[in-house]
């Protein structure tokens, strides 16, 4: 039975954040609210709960997930970033994209796409994702909270329970935060390549 807890969108508590974070590194699947809608999110270290994240979520392993982290500093740790990529995630971070990079070997092989070695990354813009981050003080591996089935993701505390209530630990209820998710950009190839649009704007990489 998952827990709820009401945090502040804006000024979230610090002793709910210290008691997500426990959550998180004893294994714990999280609903986490993000500036384009909730999400999952998890341990990076943790397979089996990776595992229940796409179970819940009924994706293999050819589905990217996504690496939350906290500025572009830790984006540059984790994907091999060249000057051109650079450029465009400084102007676009933090936000409401998703960035398909190739994996750096200090992430766990199994959370790679297992053919072309590559991850999801983004950075949220929002005081919830970005002080549970700046708690754990290591990055977040988390999926959009769209369940199979349905068109939009879960966008509500109490809806989020009604449907997950016995496959999360904690709901981190910070009231509506949008159904649109994030736009996903594959900047792997020798020019950005749009693979969902969402919340973020396209002209930022002449995508329009």
């Amino acid at each position: 039975m998952a827990r709820v807890v009401n945090i502040h969108p804006e000024s979230p508590q610090s002793r709910l954040l210290v008691q997500a974070a426990e959550f998180i590194r004893d294994g714990g699947v999280v609903a986490l609210p993000t500036d384009s809608c909730y999400a999952l999110c998890c341990h990076l270290g943790d397979k089996e709960a990776m595992d229940r994240i796409r179970q819940i979520r009924q994706i293999d392993d050819r589905h990217h997930l996504t690496l939350m982290v906290r500025d572009l500093s830790e984006i540059a740790h984790f994907a091999r970033v060249d000057n051109a990529q650079y450029r465009l995630l400084k102007a676009t971070t933090p936000g409401s994209y998703t960035f398909i990079l190739e994996g750096t070997k200090e992430l766990p092989r199994r959370v790679l796409h297992p053919k072309r070695k590559t991850i999801g990354l983004r950075v949220p813009d929002h005081p919830v994702a970005l002080a549970l981050l700046a708690e754990l003080n290591e990055p977040l591996l988390t999926t959009t909270l769209q369940l199979p089935g349905d068109e939009y993701p879960l966008t509500e505390g109490w809806e989020i329970q009604d449907r997950l209530d016995d496959h999360l630990e904690l709901i981190l209820d910070a009231g509506g935060c949008g159904t649109e998710p994030t736009t996903v950009i594959d900047l792997t190839g020798s020019a950005p390549e749009l693979v969902r649009a969402g919340r973020g704007a396209l002209a930022p990489f002449g995508l329009e």
